[in-house]
């Protein structure tokens, strides 16, 4: 009988993981290429859900893509990983039971570590794979992404008549990471040309059927759930999953009720899952009709203003804009650093920005300073956010932590690596890319966690990216530039410029860029100072003028310091022609420098202020 017709007519029961016995045998490595050199096992494991009643059985093929293949040097391998997979699914199935070919989702929360255009060249090259081999449908499973499903559905449909099953993915119950409700997903996917539109992986059962009791029965497609076994144990080192399979037939009664006409397991489940979800519903009558309870809308108030200055983006739009970077500590000592927050603040700066651990060295916390200097003087602190030190969950209580204070002003970076600091074996994280903070910092803007959950309150952050000048290429840094703003930058911060021509080649390359950028200008304080940038610091170069007006003061640090000083307010003169946004860097505490500079920056705008309204006046 054909699949879709069999659809129609009964309840059909779904296969468990795959990854989970493979994993229990001891088997622990790329399991697609498992198709190949363990040929045997994985046809024992599709013999055992054939036998525990499953209609369909999928090919082991989730990551069999290009792009997942790769990361075991398997690249080359597709076709031939592929079509072993659906040959041992055949050998396996019985006359009753339909091979479907699987194909698994790969983006996650980072969307930038793989492009849309990767995933279609990869997607195409899995499809005829096992297109060739006559699989009876295909099965697009555990998809966090809505864009990316929808996008390789519109592939699979063109190229196919066959039945297709498309499955997303939710961290939350009812709700993708996005935020996108359940029921509008599938029914995007409805709309899409999905025979069958469901969900798998993450959740448990109880958290399944919450779902899919707010999802309405399809028009045309039906409705498929396959969840985890339970939420996972962590147990002498290995992961398991400690459901009893009685609870599992339980629970299929209940997915059943909801209207689920494929019915199997994912991560943890076993075919003594499968046996007991057999027992209950397999070959059932579907369910047609359905009462959906009434979906309130989610209500996400917004933030009460707890500060009305303008964000750092509009302030740059509107006029002149000074930030300052003052570092925290390294040491437990603040008194120097506080005197230089309160000192920069009485000159008038718009924000003091603290750096998150710069060059992978440990100082205080900046959430703890910018707290401080926040109550203490009334600052308005940029606070920046490294990538490198904290996971998904890490960042995501950071950021609250901040919208709690009253904190509005980030700056996204990905973060030196730990490798190049004080601590050179530990851990960098790294589960998001600066594109893809900035994109979940915007997400909470919304009031959608990273997960895809309401937060009840939206925040107001305004994101500031770094964009580095001091490269071979200015075009590919401004290019990054202009994909950071697609995914939610408010504002550019560079890095230092050490002269004029090169300020002059940055506005050029940038004037295009609607989005504020805040130069950087960061004083000289010795001639060892300025011989270190030059030599050692990837993409610095000072000029020969530069380097010898900083030699001739010798090591007089009076001197050095205002030999500094005098270069900085050089630039200054330049970047007031050409930008709003000016981004002073205080070198090593010294914050009366930058104090000196920004009363300098106040002084030379005030003056063409006056000259400018001299000239209205005139006219």
């Amino acid at each position: 009988m054909d699949l879709r017709k069999a659809l129609q007519e009964k309840t059909l029961i779904g296969d468990g993981a795959m990854g989970t016995l493979l994993y229990s045998y001891g088997i622990d490595r790329c399991f697609e290429e498992l198709n190949l050199s363990h040929a045997k096992e994985v046809l024992d494991v599709h013999l055992a859900y054939v036998h525990a009643g499953a209609d369909l059985i999928q090919t082991n093929t989730y990551g069999a893509n290009y792009i997942k293949l790769s990361r075991y040097g398997l690249q080359d391998q597709v076709k031939a990983i592929n079509t072993a997979a659906v040959q041992l699914a055949r050998k396996a199935a019985g006359p009753s039971q339909y091979v479907v070919g699987t194909i698994g989702g790969i983006r996650g929360a980072q969307k930038e570590d793989v492009s849309l255009e990767e995933i279609k060249r990869s997607f195409r090259e899995q499809l005829y794979c096992l297109l060739f081999e006559e699989v009876d449908g295909l099965l697009l499973e555990t998809y966090y992404d809505l864009e990316e499903i929808k996008t390789v559905l519109d592939i699979a449909r063109k190229e196919t008549d066959l039945p297709i099953i498309a499955q997303v993915s939710m961290h939350e119950a009812g709700v993708l990471q996005d935020g996108t409700p359940l029921p509008d997903a599938l029914l995007h996917l409805e709309e899409k040309g999905a025979d069958v539109v469901g969900v798998n992986c993450r959740l448990g059962p109880y958290h399944t059927i919450q779902s899919l009791e707010e999802v309405p029965l399809p028009k045309k497609a039906v409705l498929s759930a396959y969840p985890n076994a339970s939420l996972p144990a962590f147990q002498d080192g290995r992961l398991v999953y400690p459901t009893d399979p009685n609870y599992f037939q339980k629970s299929a009664q209940s997915l059943y009720e909801q209207g689920a006409r494929l019915i199997g397991g994912c991560c943890g489940t076993t075919p003594e899952h499968i046996e007991a979800i057999a027992a209950r519903v397999k070959a059932k009558a579907p369910i047609t009709h359905k009462v959906v309870p009434y979906r309130k809308k989610t209500e996400v108030t917004s933030a009460s203003p707890k500060d009305q200055r303008p964000h750092l983006h509009e302030a740059a739009r509107n006029g002149r804009s000074i930030i300052v970077e003052l570092d925290p500590p390294k040491k437990l000592k603040t008194d120097r650093f506080l005197e230089g927050a309160k000192a920069l603040h009485e000159a008038g700066v718009n924000s003091i920005t603290l750096a998150d651990n710069s060059l992978a060295s440990p100082r205080i916390s900046n959430t703890a300073m910018a707290s401080i200097i926040k109550e203490r003087y009334n600052v308005d602190p940029l606070v920046h956010i490294a990538c490198r030190d904290r996971n998904l969950l890490g960042l995501q209580s950071h950021l609250m932590g901040l919208h709690t204070l009253g904190i509005r002003q980030v700056l996204a970076v990905t973060g030196d690596p730990t490798k190049i600091g004080d601590f050179p074996g530990a851990t960098s994280v790294y589960d998001l890319s600066s594109f893809d903070l900035i994109h979940s910092i915007k997400q909470l803007n919304k009031g959608i966690s990273f997960s895809g959950k309401s937060l009840g309150e939206s925040t107001s952050f305004s994101v500031a990216a770094a964009f580095n000048p001091n490269v071979r290429n200015l075009n590919r840094a401004v290019g990054r530039m202009e994909k950071k703003i697609k995914y939610g930058a408010d504002y550019f911060i560079s890095q230092p410029v050490f002269n004029e021509k090169q300020m002059i080649e940055v506005y050029e390359a940038t004037k295009h860029i609607e989005a504020p950028v805040y130069i950087g200008i960061m004083p000289l304080t010795s001639a060892r100072n300025a011989e270190f940038l030059h030599n050692e610091v990837p993409g610095i170069t000072l000029s020969s003028e530069i380097l010898e007006r900083m030699e001739r003061a010798g090591t007089d640090r009076v001197k050095a310091q205002a030999e500094g000083i005098s270069i900085s307010k050089s630039l200054i003169d330049a970047a007031l022609d050409l930008f709003n946004g000016i981004y002073l860097i205080t070198p090593f505490l010294r914050y009366e420098m930058t104090v000196e500079l920004t009363n300098y920056i106040k002084e030379k705008t005030a003056e063409r202020e006056r000259k400018i309204s001299n000239g209205i006046h005139m006219v």
